[in-house]
């Protein structure tokens, strides 16, 4: 599994995401091995790469 250790030390945040997405992207990413926090994580550190 990749993304950070399992040390509970990091922050719970809360978002809002329709329930579809929600279900769809917890479906895919158990499929990969991951959970739904990874998958977030992996999109907010791509998205803060990006140029402009």
């Amino acid at each position: 599994m990749v993304g950070r250790p399992k040390t509970g030390q990091t922050p719970k945040r809360t978002v809002r995401v329709p329930d579809a997405v929600w279900d769809e992207a917890k479906k895919k990413a158990e499929a990969e091995g991951k959970n739904v926090s990874d998958v977030v994580n992996d999109c907010l550190r791509r998205y803060l790469r990006k140029k402009g």
